[in-house]
Order: structure tokens, then C-alpha cells, then sequence
């Protein structure tokens, strides 16, 4: 029987657990490559960002238009309701013009990385 003390080696045994573990800590460190897919994603999703927010932030001013409106024409009634009648409409218009807006954007975005998509794509499908 051979003595413990005489065998120099040693070895370290890892759950699959734990090898996860330091697999998921050792990529954090890892620096990353530019994955062409995710790249892709991440141009297309920005696409449709950019219209998105100028869709909102058309939309909230002409809610707030709306809300000023409705504030003359109700709180002050006779002497601001013509105003009021104006305001509202106003933003009604600026409203209705948020989803228009939105594709106006969204349409130039595309036309605008649509030669880096196609190089992607070309990239991705070979």
C-alpha cells in the first residue's frame, strides 16, 4: 500500500456547478468580439429607437397642447374658450401627427444603414 505523503501530485475536482460558475465569472473578463449577429440586432432595434422617442416626445406636447385647451375652455370657460377651442385642436393635430412622424423616421433610418445591414446579412449567410 502506498503512502499518501509519497505521491507528489495532486489534483482539484469541480462540480459541473461550479464549472458554470466560473465559466459565467471568467466571460465578464473576457474581452468581447463583435458578434455579427448581435450586431445586426443591435442596428436593427436602433432603427426603430430613434422614431419611437421623436414619436413620444410629439406625442406628449400635443397631449399637454390638448390638456391646456381643455383647461381654458372648462376652468375659465367666457372669457379664454375661443383660446381653449384653439389650443385643442392644435393639439389634437400635433397628436395625430406622432405615428406619421414615426414612420417618416423609421423609413429614413433604414435607408440610411441599409448598406451596413446588407453587408451583414451577406456577411452571416455565407
Amino acid at each position: 500500500m502506498e503512502n499518501p505523503k509519497d505521491n507528489n501530485s495532486f489534483s482539484y475536482t469541480y462540480s459541473a456547478k461550479q464549472q458554470e460558475e466560473i465559466k459565467k465569472i471568467r466571460e465578464k473578463y473576457v474581452p468581447k468580439e463583435a458578434d455579427k449577429m448581435e450586431q445586426l440586432r443591435r442596428l436593427d432595434a436602433g432603427v426603430t429607437q430613434k422614431g419611437t422617442m421623436y414619436s413620444i416626445i410629439v406625442g406628449i406636447v400635443g397631449s399637454l397642447l390638448l390638456g391646456i385647451g381643455m383647461c381654458c375652455c372648462m376652468v375659465w370657460g367666457s372669457s379664454l374658450f375661443i383660446l381653449g377651442v384653439i389650443v385643442g385642436v392644435i393639439g389634437i393635430a400635433v397628436v395625430s401627427s406622432a405615428y406619421p412622424l414615426y414612420n417618416y423616421v423609421v423609413k429614413k433610418e433604414r435607408e440610411k444603414i441599409a448598406p451596413e445591414i446588407m453587408r451583414l446579412t451577406d456577411e452571416l449567410m455565407k
